[in-house]
């Protein structure tokens, strides 16, 4: 069992990319709009304004109080897509209620959509075409070409439909010739399709909710799950025992986490270089 390690790699990618935002020779500008006070949310920004200064960039952080419209949130945005000083914009979720969280994302520009959530971003994946990918599918894929861990021909039973993972995972998925099957909240002997499987992808939310009789010997985990109980990170696989019938498998912490970070960069680098005037 090898357990496929999202710190290390996603380490490597930084370095990498500190170089490259390094030899364009130019000041670097990223935007994360933040409304509200939560707390998890807080944390989140604090290390991505930290890895903005490990990669030499700028990470400008726009704080918006609690009661802040939706009006107000897309002026901003409309505000930072037509500053050519701006390269990349974060919008931190959960935004508070009533904004509408997915017309705000709509709102960014795809030339600076370093979260890949945008219809624009979004369609342009579906269509196999050039796009800014969502960053947790984006670092799984990351991840599994690291390992060598082919795709071609695979069968992979994928638990999660959502815009932000499931979906996206799913085009980049079959993009390299795997055979998806898409699971949710609403399947049905939900055991029968991840024992066929080849690689298990699990993004549910619920602690050690897979189990070792629910994936056959020599099948790879990929645990996108997070969950606190008793103040610790837990995923969505019992470790302890599917990692004893696993041919590769994340961690949490330590797996998909760290490769997400890694992505929004990444995603940074390629707005800047493929999409924004040079």
């Amino acid at each position: 069992m090898t357990i496929l390690d999202g710190k290390k790699v996603s380490n490597e990618i930084l370095e990498d990319l500190k170089s490259k935002f390094a030899s364009l020779n130019k000041k670097i500008t990223f935007a994360i709009i933040w409304v509200g006070n939560n707390e998890a949310s807080g944390i989140y920004i604090k290390n991505k304004l930290k890895k903005c200064e490990e990669l030499g960039i700028e990470g400008k952080l726009y704080h918006l109080e609690e009661d802040t419209t939706e009006e107000e949130v897309l002026e901003l945005i409309a505000k930072l897509n037509n500053d050519n000083n701006v390269n990349g914009i974060l919008i931190q979720s959960p935004l508070p209620k009533p904004i509408n969280e997915v017309n705000c994302f709509n709102h960014v520009s795809y030339k600076k959509d370093v979260d890949g959530f945008s219809n624009i971003s979004a369609g342009n994946l579906t269509l196999g075409n050039p796009s800014l990918i969502s960053c947790t599918p984006k670092g799984i894929i990351t991840l599994l070409d690291y390992y060598h861990i082919n795709l071609e021909g695979k069968n992979v039973c994928l638990i999660n439909r959502s815009n932000i993972v499931g979906k996206p995972l799913f085009n980049l998925l079959i993009k390299r010739n795997a055979t998806v099957t898409m699971c949710h909240s609403k399947t049905n002997n939900l055991e029968d399709f991840t024992k066929e499987a080849d690689i298990v992808i699990s993004a549910v939310g619920r602690p050690k909710f897979i189990t070792s009789d629910m994936v056959k010997e020599g099948s790879v985990v990929i645990d996108v799950g997070i969950s606190r109980v008793n103040g610790k990170v837990i995923g969505d696989v019992d470790f302890a025992s599917v990692s004893q019938k696993t041919s590769y498998i994340t961690p949490v912490p330590g797996g998909v986490g760290p490769m997400t970070i890694a992505m929004i960069f990444s995603n940074l680098y390629e707005a800047i270089t493929k999409y924004q005037d040079k």
